[in-house]
């Protein structure tokens, strides 16, 4: 069962799913900046949802922005762009310009202000406000996105090549499902994978406040978010169905490269956490990525591991343009959609991301003290100030590891062997060969650092990764990296 049924048969089976596919931060507006940019948090400088974590600041419109792969499609290689749907969570606030801000790159802007909603919010139609209410047949903004986006596909000039990026807030909440759709799923109720509802023993601090088992509240709480969640998905399923027909009626289908895919995942009742995203566990990190498109054999699987980092160099390189003159730090997937034969691909890449925090208590909890936030039923905190972290992925042919460290007062360390344990539940930082905890320690400072084809360097399994020892100046076995305030 999937909301997604149509999306499956017109673009999973008719060509390619990464099964690998992650974020190097999740949550929305790092993880957005990143697709936009192809870098890391680290590089592209937008650390969590805020202003002053500079999203949609008026920095990143300064610095960022003009790079943006779609400012390089159209300046460069001619496409006319059309953008529809949430933008960056900040984007439209006052300080940064308001919506009259209409980013570099883009021939066709009808962006939301802020975040996600479904009904009763503002667009950014080329700059002018345009404001939506609350009836459905006009205002619903998943079928508004789809009607823009297939005006653009009757108008659109036929002289040269176009780029679409259709971003619906579907599924985040507040979940208001088409009316339609509010009976569907019915049955339906969040995975009981092996680590629902126990408690993250071995792990940081955050998770391990959770309150297990969880209350029956807590529980019809998750379930009822991720059979929303489904709900709303039927809407986009809707919609990249009449995208596709379109195109095909356009007779533009078999030239078109089609890309479905997420800014983060979801938790709903792992380790006990009700809701919300920002962990560095497989659950919020890996996401959905379907391709199909010219060249791209149909109903095939991929298990390289792939980042959101990646999307911009592909799409850059299927337009033709020299990746060499660009900052990112992603690959293009672009062989690996091909289905080369000898392609070296990375065996590992980073995950980073900062905690989020008030300086005072959260109102709704106070007893917890302050610098937590996002507090849902139960006083379960999601986020803290200092729910700082880094982690290596790792999949090769021999190993499927994450590696972590916290920035928090215990330098807490987080180690899984994903083959052995897909559900992350033993952590086994005290227990892995101490020269694996070594090396991996050494990659993590290095990507950390990473800029541009140095994020693309070998990783610790692959043939020509090389190791130091003399570089790990530390006389306790894994050292303590200090993670740098991010300096804006």
């Amino acid at each position: 069962q999937t909301p997604l049924k149509k999306t499956n048969a017109l673009i999973a089976q008719m060509g390619i799913t990464f099964l690998n596919a992650y974020v190097p931060s999740a949550l929305c507006c790092p993880s957005r900046a990143s697709i936009l940019t192809g870098k890391y948090p680290h590089n592209h400088h937008v650390v969590n949802n805020t202003l002053e974590g500079n999203c949609s600041s008026k920095l990143w419109q300064k610095i960022q922005e003009p790079y943006t792969f779609p400012a390089l499609l159209k300046t460069m290689c001619g496409y006319q762009t059309f953008f529809a749907g949430k933008y960056l969570n900040e984007y439209g606030a006052e300080d940064a310009g308001g919506v009259g801000h209409v980013p570099p790159g883009w021939s066709f802007w009808y962006a939301l202000e802020k975040n996600s909603k479904y009904y009763n919010y503002t667009l950014s139609v080329n700059g002018k406000a345009r404001r939506h209410g609350e009836n459905y047949s006009v205002d619903y903004l998943t079928d508004v996105l789809a009607n823009m986006s297939l005006d653009f596909l009757e108008y659109k000039s036929n002289f040269e090549p176009f780029f679409m990026m259709i971003s619906t807030p579907a599924p985040h909440s507040p979940w208001t499902a088409a009316p339609q759709y509010t009976k569907s799923f019915q049955n339906v109720s969040a995975p009981r994978n092996s680590n629902f509802n126990i408690h993250g023993k071995n792990k940081h601090w955050l998770i391990r406040q959770a309150k297990t088992p969880m209350t029956n509240s807590s529980i019809q709480f998750l379930d009822d978010a991720y059979r929303k969640r489904w709900q709303t998905l039927l809407s986009v399923d809707d919609l990249i169905e009449k995208l596709v027909k379109k195109l095909e009626l356009n007779g533009e289908l078999d030239n078109t490269y089609i890309f479905y895919t997420s800014d983060n995942g979801y938790h709903t009742g792992q380790f006990s956490l009700p809701i919300d995203k920002r962990q560095l566990y497989e659950f919020d990190i890996k996401v959905p990525l379907l391709v199909r498109g010219p060249g791209i054999k149909p109903n095939q699987t991929n298990k390289m591991l792939v980042a959101n980092i990646d999307l911009g160099p592909t799409i850059l390189d299927i337009a033709g343009y020299d990746l060499n003159k660009t900052q990112m730090d992603g690959m293009s997937l672009l062989p690996l959609l091909r289905g080369d034969k000898n392609v070296t691909w990375r065996s590992d890449f980073l995950v980073e991301y900062q905690g989020e925090g008030y300086n005072g208590s959260d109102p709704t909890c106070p007893g917890l003290g302050p610098g937590v936030t996002h507090c849902f039923p139960d006083c379960v905190c999601e986020d803290s100030y200092n729910n700082t972290y880094a982690c290596v992925r790792t999949l090769s042919a021999s190993w499927d590891l994450q590696y972590c460290e916290f920035d928090d007062r215990e330098v807490f360390v987080e180690v899984y062997n994903l083959t052995a344990d897909p559900h992350q539940i033993n952590n086994i930082a005290k227990t892995i060969d101490q020269e694996i905890l070594e090396k991996m320690n050494y990659r993590l400072m290095m990507l950390q650092s990473c800029s541009g084809a140095t994020c693309r360097t070998p990783g610790v399994f692959d043939p020509g990764y090389r190791f130091d020892p003399r570089l790990m100046f530390s006389n306790h076995g894994v050292r303590a990296r200090r993670f740098s305030a991010q300096s804006l």
